[in-house]
């Protein structure tokens, strides 16, 4: 039982973070910008949660697949993108479900783009959901795949969203060489988030992020911007690799 009740701490502090992330704007603008140019054709977004990146692809006109594990999330995606012609419907899709094949055969060799934000840090056993998530694309299909940087970084934040790890670009990139993708780009991104995610999650033992925190961040994202250029992107509290299949 307590285990139970933990997993359900954890998803309604993950959909707490998700509505304070919901509300920042620019900050979802400028993640989406970072990736739109590793994106093409057809997409597949995996755990799109309640669509605060999907907006960006489906008014780009992007013709878009969303996926989720969980069945609110699922039912509010078709309820906030039912409007737009470009959405082609959304999926419960678990990447390491031990009959993958079987049960999303209708996806298999299917998308030009399949892109994963904050997601496989969620996942024990990263290996497998980069080699499912292979099988969705189509050949020279993109994978895109952003995560949480610097072990280091560890701290109550991730405790209590239930990631299992923080990764490096080396690290990362291992897991798509072990698949036998084509490299062809990786990089950080959000350098000055270092400081407020080690502030607010290991100085403070924040369990979530603050709406405030959130909301003054959004407002100072241009500046932000001007320093991961300024850094060319060599540090940050994300990391983004992009594969070819």
């Amino acid at each position: 039982m307590s285990k139970e009740i933990k997993f359900e701490e954890r998803d309604a502090i993950g959909e707490a973070t998700l509505d304070v992330i919901a509300k920042a704007d620019k900050f979802n603008k400028w993640m989406y910008k970072t990736i739109k140019p590793y994106c093409k054709g057809k997409t597949l977004e995996i755990g799109s949660g309640i669509g605060n990146i999907s907006t960006f692809f489906l008014d780009d006109g992007f013709d878009m697949v969303l996926t989720d594990i969980r069945q609110n999330y699922f039912k509010k995606l078709n309820q906030n993108f039912k409007q737009y012609p470009n959405f082609l419907g959304s999926e419960i899709m678990n990447l390491t479900d031990t009959d993958f094949d079987i049960k999303f055969k209708a996806h298999l060799n299917q998308y030009d783009t399949v892109f994963a934000l904050n997601v496989v840090e969620h996942i024990q056993d990263d290996a497998l959901a980069i080699k499912n998530c292979k099988k969705l694309l189509k050949k020279e299909g993109h994978l895109v795949i952003l995560v949480p940087s610097y072990q280091g970084l560890f701290n109550k934040f991730d405790t209590e969203l239930g990631h299992y790890r923080r990764y490096t670009k080396s690290k990362l990139s291992k897991v798509f060489n072990a698949n036998n993708f084509k490299i062809i780009h990786k990089q950080h991104f959000n350098f000055i988030g270092i400081l407020g995610w080690f502030v607010t999650g290991s100085i403070m033992k924040k369990e979530s992020i603050p709406g405030g925190q959130m909301k003054l961040y959004n407002t100072l994202v241009p500046i932000f911007k001007v320093v991961d250029k300024v850094i060319f992107n060599s540090v940050g509290l994300s990391t983004i690799v992009v594969g070819k299949k």
